[in-house]
């Protein structure tokens, strides 16, 4: 098929396409008159190169993830693996703190212990204190 009905079936701009043949991520062949030929194999290699960028992979992480040969594929996938199970701790913590926020008594989050808490914790990326700072600016 062609690059523009590959690009209507994967939900993107026909440049997009391009720009992922010419990092060599996803390959089409040619005609004979050197235009891009999409087969449904490539349609589902950027399927999945679609999915891997929605959990946040770079392309060219995608482009050692998509042969199984590749050097390096098991730590990529491993280190956005540990990447993904840290977001979600991060979002279990922040839910956690705003379901307390909903039914919080107290005038100011600051004169609450709970919240207190929640914002002294560490953690690797100071997201609960960067949270209370935000939900001080925006609710305080």
């Amino acid at each position: 098929m062609k690059i523009g009905e590959a690009a209507r079936r994967l939900g993107v701009e026909v440049h997009v396409l391009r720009h992922w043949d010419d990092v060599d991520v996803v390959v089409p062949g040619r005609s004979s008159s050197g235009h891009r030929e999409y087969t449904e194999e490539h349609i589902y290699r950027l399927r999945i190169l679609q999915a891997c960028q929605r959990v946040g992979m770079s392309l060219s992480e995608v482009r050692i993830i998509l042969t199984r040969s590749e050097a390096g594929r098991t730590e990529v996938i491993e280190r956005r693996l540990r990447w993904i199970r840290a977001q979600r701790a991060q979002l279990e913590e922040a839910e956690q703190f705003l379901s307390h926020v909903v039914d919080c008594k107290h005038d100011l989050l600051t004169r609450c212990a709970h919240c207190a808490k929640y914002a002294t914790t560490n953690t690797r990326s100071g997201y609960k204190a960067e949270l209370v700072n935000n939900l001080r600016a925006n609710i305080i």
